[in-house]
């Protein structure tokens, strides 16, 4: 039957993430944390197939929580950037510091937005705070100082170009990944190989930390941009440059059409961009450790 918005837990919960891995195409992942929840259940895999049919596939559709795809929508420009201090809807009575955006968007790209609104600027989500009547298609945010911290954005001045993405809707495809628009960290470009048909990019994590969610082919969202992982680098391995990298890093692969779209065409070694990680590898990778770590302690070998 239906779970509604109900969550299982314990073994159940690994095995509900087990089944979002897999319809998020990471099978290997997924098979090591089957086999560790039906190893807690004492069950041959071959007595779980009929299981692992079920729990694979049914909720899915029913807890839809993406607000974005990673398909960037073209690039905006940066109006003004104004630091202020003062009360927040949310804040209250409390006063905050934060920076507030005016974002200039391609003609034509706000049509029908409202204020409340979400949309990524540098894969990050942001809410529009005021539209400007008087200016087409410009939109203003504001930024509280945990994002400054954790993004980008703490880069952008007057005249800088971003990455946007309105917020998809029900029905809409979902061409890259599903990105929900929080960025965990950031990476420096650490290396950039030009070759006639791409480019090769080396990223070195700010936190390191992050890099055990970064798998080879998997989904990553760099600046917004929803793209697969090339290779997944250590702290000892050369980063293209002929140094090694001092963090944990990867690589991904720019087509000419991503250049041409994004902002990655005008981005040069050190430069900083953000890093969301893909939310399923994240769940899986995390159970994976709880559950181990539990069953090792069932046992005395923690």
């Amino acid at each position: 039957g239906g779970v509604g918005n109900q969550r299982p837990k314990g073994a159940r919960a690994a095995a509900y993430q087990v089944g979002r891995a897999c319809a998020a195409n990471q099978h290997v992942i997924a098979r090591a944390a089957l086999d560790i929840v039906i190893a807690r259940r004492g069950r041959s895999r071959a007595d779980a197939r009929t299981h692992d049919h079920q729990i694979a596939r049914p909720r899915i559709h029913r807890q839809i929580r993406a607000l974005f795809t990673g398909i960037v929508q073209g690039q905006a420009k940066i109006v003004s950037v104004v630091d202020q201090r003062g009360q927040l809807a949310w804040t209250g009575s409390q006063e905050v510091d934060f920076r507030t955006l005016t974002v200039a968007f391609p003609p034509g790209a706000t049509q029908g937005i409202a204020t409340g609104a979400s949309v990524a600027v540098n894969g990050t989500c942001l809410t529009v705070t005021e539209i400007h009547p008087d200016h087409e298609d410009r939109l203003t945010f504001d930024v509280i100082d945990e994002t400054l911290r954790r993004t980008n954005l703490d880069t952008l001045a007057p005249g800088s170009v971003c990455n946007y993405e309105r917020s998809c809707k029900v029905g809409d495809e979902i061409g890259g990944h599903t990105v929900s628009g929080h960025i965990q960290t950031t990476a420096t470009v650490r290396a950039i190989t030009k070759t006639e048909t791409n480019q090769r990019w080396s990223l070195v994590l700010t936190d390191p930390t992050y890099v055990k969610y970064i798998l080879p082919k998997g989904f990553v969202a760099v600046n917004g941009c929803s793209l697969t992982v090339g290779e997944v680098m250590t702290a000892s391995e050369d980063g293209g440059d002929g140094r090694d990298i001092d963090g944990s890093g990867f690589s991904i692969y720019l087509i000419p059409e991503t250049l041409r779209v994004t902002t990655f065409g005008s981005l040069a070694v050190g430069d900083v961009v953000n890093i969301e990680v893909e939310a399923s590898t994240v769940a899986i990778v995390d159970t994976v450790e709880r559950v181990v770590a539990q069953h090792l302690a069932t046992r005395g070998l923690s």
